[in-house]
């Protein structure tokens, strides 16, 4: 076989660190300290921050039913932002109760007592948490605090990426930066899913003990768990009214509870995501749009 030569080779060996530049440095890349947006969204195969000019949420007024955990949240947050200690959080409970909900209206009610703060809320996927070693690394060079939001996460019993949401929570070697928090919701308290978990109780061949204790105690891990709960038919009613309120509906009062019970029954359900549906239907009966004032 015929030498390789030298000169030939150094062609070979730039692009293949041009690839690995592409694959490990972000390509969109921009100062954070100066971007004006609120919000991002964590694209973790091109590792770059996708701005979102408009988050999608509901003002802070307008939730219904979970003053007390609301008010837990905004506390932690306003610590957070203010440079005081704060603790990571896991927001757990039924579908459609609020959970991602609650979040994001705190974050935009943060920003609007102080817009100077400029509180950042970055959106990461479960699937990319492999991910979140560069992300915590990227975020501890700009002056700006943000939240880390991870909604609907869980984990099966063959599902190891649970070992890089331990970096955010413990910090691991280097600690996690103090511009950062974690908030994630899930509709499991414990994060793992139930039948492993009393297949982990059943039999101890099936994982190692130390693994079982690491993913049962994952959310132990979280210095704050604020449980949502399955809201009341009144609870239910006052939501709908808030809604049907704020964007004003031009409907009988009477009207709109008889309408809003019958969707219920008909999804089977009560909840905020369920009287938001309504109202969204409702409105567009009555012709009208909806949207943030």
């Amino acid at each position: 076989m015929k030498k390789e030569n030298q000169s030939d080779a150094l062609p070979r060996i730039a692009a293949t660190l041009e690839k690995l530049a592409d694959y490990f440095l972000p390509k969109h890349h921009f100062c954070l300290d100066d971007d004006q947006h609120m919000a991002y969204l964590w694209e973790a195969h091109e590792k770059r921050l996708i701005p979102v000019s408009c988050v999608n949420h509901i003002k802070l007024e307008l939730i219904k039913g979970i003053d007390r955990q609301l008010n837990i949240l905004l506390e932690n947050t306003r610590q957070f932002t203010q440079g005081f200690s704060a603790n990571n959080v896991l927001l757990w409970g039924a579908r459609g109760v609020g959970k991602s909900s609650a979040i994001k209206a705190v974050h935009a009610a943060i920003n609007n007592e102080n817009a100077s703060l400029q509180l950042g809320l970055i959106e990461i996927f479960k699937e990319d948490l492999a991910s979140l070693p560069y992300l915590l690394q990227l975020l501890a060079k700009t002056k700006r605090r943000f939240i880390l939001f991870c909604d609907d996460i869980s984990f099966e019993a063959s599902d190891d990426s649970y070992k890089f949401l331990k970096v955010v929570l413990d910090g691991g070697l280097q600690g996690r930066p103090n511009n950062v928090i974690f908030y994630a919701t899930s509709n499991r308290r414990h994060i793992i899913a139930r039948n492993m978990q009393e297949n982990i109780e059943r039999n101890e061949e099936l994982i190692s003990g130390e693994t079982a204790e690491e993913k049962l105690a994952l959310s132990d891990r979280f210095g704050l768990w604020i449980g949502l709960y399955a809201i009341d038919q009144e609870t239910y009613f006052a939501i709908v009214k808030s809604y049907a309120n704020y964007y004003q509906l031009n409907i009988d009062a009477d009207e709109l509870v008889a309408q809003a019970h019958e969707w219920a029954m008909m999804r089977g359900a009560r909840s905020g995501r369920v009287a938001f549906q309504f109202i969204e239907d409702l409105a567009g009966k009555l012709g009208k749009k909806l949207s943030q004032k």
